[in-house]
C-alpha cells in the first residue's frame, strides 16, 4: 500500500508548496456564513488589503533609504608624461559630499510622513472593505428571504390554483377563472426563478471578498429583521473628525508638507570635501592633496520646485477641507436613509404586512365557501406579495445604509 500511496504524496506535494508559498486564501468552510466570519476570511485573504499591507511595508524601505549618508567617491589618476617610470605621478583622491541645510532630516521625516499616510490608506481600505462585506452580507441575507418568499408565494398561488380547479369541476365558477389561477401561479414561477438567480448572484459577490468564486457556504447565517442601533448625533460628528478618509486627508497634508521641505533644504549647496594624495617619482615623494568643492547656485536655486511642492501643499489643505464637508455630507445622507428605511420597516412589520395577511386569508376563505371571486383573492395575494417585499427591501436599505455609515466612520474603536 505504501508504494502506491507515497507516489500520490508527491505528486500533491507542489501544489500544497503552492499554496503556501503564494499564501492562497482558505475557501470558507461549508457551513452556514455569520458576518464575523465572513469578515475575518475578507480581512485575511481580501486581494486589495493585502496590497495596502504590502505598500506599508514598502514604505519601511524608504525611511532606511532616506537616513543613509551618500557614498564617498574614490578616483586615481596617473599621468605617464615619457612611458618612464621615473617621471610618473600618481594622484589618488577621496571624495565625501557633505549634506547641509538639514537635506537628511528633512528626507526623513518626508519617509516618515509617507509611512504615516500608507497606515491611513490601509486603515481606510480596511473600513471600507468591512463595510463592502457588511453590505454583501446581508445582501445574501435579504436574497435568501426574497427566495424564501417566492416559494411561499408559490405555493399559496398553487393551492388557489387547485381551489379554483375544484370549483370549477363543481360548476360553482367560470373555467377562465381557473385560466387565471394558472397564469398567476406561472408568473409566481417567474419571481421564484428570479429570486434563485439573484441569490446565486449574491453569494458570488459576498465569497468574491475573500477571493472565492465558487461560494462553499451554505447560507448566510443571521436575523435581517434585527436592525442596528445608531449613537446619537452629537457621537457621530465625534467620530466624523476622526474617520479613515480624514485621517488619510490630514496624513497626506503632512507628507505634501515634509516633501515642501525637502525641496526648501535643497536650496542650500552641499559641498564637497577632497582628501588624496598625489606621488611623484621623479621628484621622489608624495604630496596631501586636501580641497573642497561647492556648487554655485547662480542659476539653479530649486525655485521649482520649491514653487510646486508649495502648491501641492495648498492642494492637500484644500482637499481636507472637502473632504470634511463631503463626508459631513455623505453622513448626513446615510443617516437620513437609515432613519427612513427603518421607519417604513417598522410600520410594514407591525401594520401593513399582517393587515395583508389577515385580508388574504379572508378572502381564500370567503372564495372557498363562495363569497368572493376570484380576482378579490388575486388582489388580496397580492398586495400581501407587495407588502413582504417592500418590507425586506426597506430592511435591506437599512442595512445599506448603516453599511454606508461604516464605511465613513470605519469600526467603532
Amino acid at each position: 500500500m505504501v508504494k502506491y500511496f507515497l507516489p500520490l504524496c508527491v505528486a500533491a506535494w507542489p501544489a500544497f508548496a503552492l499554496a503556501a508559498a503564494f499564501n492562497l486564501p482558505a475557501s470558507e468552510p461549508a457551513t452556514p456564513l455569520t458576518l464575523q466570519t465572513a469578515l475575518a476570511l475578507a480581512a485575511d485573504a481580501n486581494a486589495d488589503l493585502s496590497a495596502a499591507r504590502h505598500e506599508l511595508s514598502a514604505t519601511d524601505g524608504a525611511v532606511q533609504q532616506a537616513g543613509l549618508l551618500p557614498n564617498p567617491t574614490l578616483e586615481v589618476e596617473r599621468v605617464d608624461r615619457k612611458r618612464a617610470d621615473d617621471v610618473r605621478e600618481t594622484t589618488f583622491l577621496i571624495s565625501q559630499p557633505l549634506e547641509l541645510g538639514g537635506k537628511r532630516s528633512a528626507r526623513v521625516q518626508a519617509a516618515e510622513r509617507g509611512r504615516d499616510s500608507a497606515a491611513a490608506a490601509l486603515t481606510a481600505r480596511q473600513a471600507e472593505i468591512r463595510a463592502n462585506v457588511i453590505d454583501a452580507w446581508f445582501a445574501v441575507l435579504a436574497a435568501q428571504e426574497q427566495l424564501r418568499l417566492a416559494q411561499e408565494s408559490s405555493e399559496l398561488a398553487q393551492r388557489a390554483a387547485q381551489a379554483t380547479g375544484r370549483r370549477v369541476v363543481a360548476g360553482k365558477v367560470s373555467p377562465v377563472e381557473e385560466t387565471r389561477a394558472k397564469v398567476a401561479a406561472a408568473s409566481v414561477t417567474l419571481e421564484l426563478l428570479r429570486a434563485r438567480s439573484e441569490l446565486a448572484v449574491a453569494r458570488k459577490k459576498l465569497s468574491a471578498m475573500w477571493g472565492n468564486p465558487s461560494p462553499r457556504f451554505e447560507k448566510a447565517d443571521g436575523d435581517i429583521d434585527q436592525l442596528p442601533a445608531l449613537p446619537d448625533q452629537a457621537m457621530l460628528h465625534h467620530r466624523l473628525a476622526q474617520a479613515p478618509a480624514m485621517a488619510l486627508a490630514r496624513s497626506e497634508l503632512a507628507s505634501r508638507q515634509s516633501l515642501a521641505q525637502v525641496e526648501l533644504s535643497r536650496r542650500v549647496p552641499d559641498v564637497t570635501l577632497n582628501l588624496g594624495s598625489k606621488r611623484s617619482e621623479e621628484l621622489g615623494r608624495s604630496q596631501l592633496i586636501v580641497g573642497f568643492s561647492v556648487p554655485l547656485p547662480l542659476f539653479d536655486r530649486n525655485q521649482g520646485n520649491v514653487l510646486e511642492t508649495a502648491r501641492r501643499v495648498d492642494k492637500a489643505r484644500d482637499e481636507l477641507s472637502s473632504t470634511a464637508l463631503r463626508l459631513d455630507s455623505d453622513l448626513a445622507q446615510a443617516r437620513e436613509d437609515f432613519d427612513l428605511a427603518r421607519e417604513q420597516a417598522l410600520a410594514l412589520r407591525t401594520d401593513i404586512v399582517p393587515g395583508a395577511q389577515s385580508a388574504y386569508a379572508a378572502a381564500t376563505t370567503g372564495f372557498e365557501n363562495g363569497k368572493f371571486g376570484f380576482l378579490d383573492v388575486l388582489d388580496a395575494q397580492r398586495t400581501l406579495l407587495d407588502a413582504r417585499s417592500q418590507y425586506l427591501n426597506a430592511l435591506a436599505q437599512a442595512h445599506r445604509a448603516h453599511a454606508a455609515i461604516t464605511r465613513i466612520l470605519g469600526a467603532e474603536q
